[in-house]
């Protein structure tokens, strides 16, 4: 045997005994209608419009956080489905918001029909394994923990069972924010986005019930990329949407598990970028891309000063092709002394008007 069959058998064995658990009845080829089915599938996209508000000038608080691990059939793509294992039934899970000094309690219960244990690891937290060991629930478990918010940033969160980087790709990953002392300073709208990789038996653009493939996840070689959860997921009804005018600020982060994001918005500057979501250090400023690994974040600002629609890449655009793609729709009147297009000349018209000199 190669070393590598040896690694794939020896990997194999390892997910085996991580999941060694009971399965219920139906946990794993029936699931009830409510999570979906190939023929019914469920809309798992996290709108971006879906996050809480500032907290304002408020003082430290105990927050709770409830989170269920739910196992789902959703639309990965048109006529495509996945089985996605989520946090409460959306890719990404939901975003958190606290404070630094908040007391944040966290509330795992990984539901009673999940064919896996599961977990969640808060980048946020100051304690062993972010959370994750102290939350690690086999099917029907409730666990939990509670951390002090000690220091403002954009964190990850993610489940953390073995094989992690499984339970990543197929959608268990999200964002929490911790404010610093006053807030951050306010804009008109904010968005919640992250950038994911799906890893299918099937090439993409496959039609029908899609199957994950842990050779391709071990081989970093994901057939989708995805922001929040699906391909060209932001588009249409779920693109983000502003006018001429207003600040936007993008909360942005990558699950991966494997791929660095170069996330950029063609057609516009970012005002201010706080880099690797550092919201103590002096933003930098006029840029137009960013670097994000997986298991970062980083948040931007930008002024919306011309109307029209602008569309959301990781600019190793490859990966548009194969489902990287969402679109920013700002609404508003014409601003022809930033933005004028030129009217369009034939090269026939442009010869006879030559021909007349």
């Amino acid at each position: 045997m190669t070393s590598r069959t040896l690694f794939r058998a020896a990997l194999a064995v390892a997910l085996l005994s991580a999941t060694a658990i009971p399965v219920l009845a139906d946990a794993t080829h029936n699931h009830p209608a409510a999570n979906g089915t190939a023929a019914a599938p469920l809309n798992i996209v996290r709108a971006a419009t879906d996050l809480a508000p500032p907290v304002g000038a408020r003082g430290p608080e105990t927050i709770t956080v409830k989170l269920d691990t739910v196992e789902v059939t959703g639309s990965l793509a048109d006529g495509a489905t996945y089985h996605y294992w989520t946090f409460n039934k959306k890719v990404p899970g939901p975003f958190v918001r606290a404070r630094v000094g908040d007391t944040v309690e966290v509330e795992l219960t990984n539901l009673a029909d999940s064919s896996e244990r599961h977990s969640v690891d808060f980048h946020a937290v100051t304690g062993p394994g972010g959370g994750a060991e102290a939350t690690d629930a086999a099917p029907g478990e409730t666990k939990g923990f509670t951390f002090k918010a000690m220091k403002p940033g954009l964190y990850v969160y993610h489940c953390a069972v073995p094989l992690a980087a499984h339970h990543i790709a197929n959608g268990m990953y999200g964002l929490i924010l911790v404010e610093p002392e006053g807030g951050l300073p306010p804009v008109d709208r904010e968005f919640y986005v992250m950038q994911g990789e799906v890893y299918t038996e099937q090439a993409y653009g496959t039609k029908g019930k899609l199957t994950e493939s842990i050779d391709r996840l071990m081989d970093e070689t994901p057939e989708y990329y995805v922001f929040n959860g699906a391909a060209n997921a932001l588009t249409g009804d779920d693109a983000l949407t502003a006018k001429v005018g207003e600040t936007v600020r993008i909360y942005f982060g990558v699950g991966g598990p494997n791929k660095t994001s170069s996330f950029h918005v063609i057609g516009e500057i970012f005002d201010k970028v706080y880099q690797l979501a550092s919201l103590t250090t002096e933003p930098l400023t006029d840029v137009q891309t960013i670097t994000v690994p997986p298991g970062g974040a980083a948040v931007v600002d930008m002024t919306m000063d011309v109307p029209g629609e602008y569309v959301l890449v990781d600019h190793a655009l490859s990966r548009a092709a194969r489902g990287l793609v969402g679109k920013l729709v700002v609404d508003g009147n014409e601003q022809t002394e930033i933005f004028k297009a030129a009217t369009t000349r034939t090269a026939q018209a442009e010869h006879g008007k030559h021909e007349t000199h």
